[in-house]
């Protein structure tokens, strides 16, 4: 085989030692930026480093320094938008900063959580920016934050742990949105989440995530202000693919005490409920009102638009990633940032007189009135 069929050896620092024709010791502290160098040296050993095209090995200098450079992000599920947005922020701020970015999907798993930490760890990254699958049973991350490690969680927190947090006021806007519904009308409102229970949500239950737990004790608060029943049996959780979701979607708008209002916790979600109602051959929002959770392009491209909760997700990313580093270079720890969701009026939700009026699902389907 020649040459060139062959694969090319990495280029060590004894051939840029060589070529620059100093000493391994001396090229290794030109390149590494460490000890005593003089300039000749420096600026021999950086040029025969690029006629060479000579990569750092990054973990033998992690091993040396005691510093890789990288962040570790571990998030829930990257194909929603949500966490793809606020990725992007996190690896905007980390690149201007000089790091760079691993990410791993954990599915809202805990268990494939708990390998992902250790595998980052493993890589020695110099610190963990974690969206929490469970906001109850942190013990891994407990572990994390004892070891001094730097740690930041995202989106959601991690119960009693003393970690910065990055996230918005989930009960606040929830309970703002909530009371725009009723002040429509709407008494029977679902509300649609993916999160994993194991029975029908109850109203004592202990929730693992604490974003779906605030949004749900904001919708309870606004019922209990108006002097309203909350409507449990609306709660929807344990939405997994896009089949589960229009069979939910089905069953809480069937029957006499069918919803007039549905509320989607993220934009994945939200895709799917949307293309149920139109299968069932209904009208937003003169059939039903409907809201979700995040504000992205298309959502102001149906008929008619969104209405929305928009949060700042991009800018939550990249101050997830400012503060991470800022614990890594040993700053002091600063203000926590202050994000606000926004609920955004547009078209998707009409007053419940307009829903009452509809035809029951039962007769449009063909069934007995």
């Amino acid at each position: 085989m020649n040459g060139e069929g062959a694969r090319r050896r990495d280029v060590t620092v004894a051939d840029v030692a060589k070529a620059a024709q100093v000493s391994k010791a001396q090229a290794a502290r030109a390149l590494g930026n460490y000890g005593a160098v003089s300039d000749d040296v420096r600026e021999r050993v950086l040029a025969a480093a690029e006629a060479l095209s000579y990569r750092p090995n990054e973990l033998a200098r992690s091993m040396n320094t005691g510093k890789s450079h990288t962040i570790g992000v571990v998030v829930g599920d990257i194909e929603n938008p949500h966490f793809g947005l606020a990725t992007r922020g996190i690896t905007d701020a980390a690149k201007k900063a000089g790091y760079n970015v691993i990410l791993v999907n954990t599915d809202e798993d805990r268990a494939a959580e708990v390998e992902a930490v250790r595998v980052l760890l493993d890589k020695r990254v110099d610190g963990l920016i974690v969206a929490p699958a469970s906001s109850v049973d942190t013990e891994h991350l407990r572990q994390v934050h004892q070891s001094g490690r730097p740690l930041v969680f995202l989106d959601r927190s991690g119960g009693t742990l003393d970690v910065e947090t990055v996230a918005v006021d989930m009960a606040k806007i929830s309970l703002q949105a909530t009371q725009y519904l009723l002040g429509a009308g709407h008494r029977r409102i679902a509300f649609i989440s993916t999160l994993r229970t194991d029975s029908p949500y109850r109203a004592d239950m202990v929730l693992d995530s604490s974003q779906i737990a605030d949004r749900l004790e904001g919708m309870r608060q606004a019922y209990l202000a108006a002097g309203l029943p909350f409507p449990e049996d609306l709660v929807r959780l344990n939405a997994g693919d896009a089949d589960s979701i229009r069979s939910i979607t089905r069953e809480v708008l069937r029957g006499p005490e069918q919803a007039t209002a549905v509320v989607a916790s993220d934009g994945l979600i939200a895709l799917s409920v949307v293309e149920a109602i139109q299968e069932l051959g209904l009208s937003i929002p003169a059939d039903v009102s409907f809201l979700m959770y995040d504000d992205f392009p298309w959502t102001r491209l149906t008929s008619p638009p969104l209405t929305v909760i928009a949060q700042p997700v991009y800018n939550m990313g990249a101050a997830a990633a400012k503060a991470l580093i800022r614990q890594m270079e040993g700053l002091p720890r600063a203000a926590p940032a202050q994000f606000t969701a926004t609920l955004v009026r547009r078209g998707s939700v009409g007053t419940v007189r307009a829903a009452a009026a509809a035809p029951k699902l039962g007769q449009l389907a063909g069934e007995p009135a």
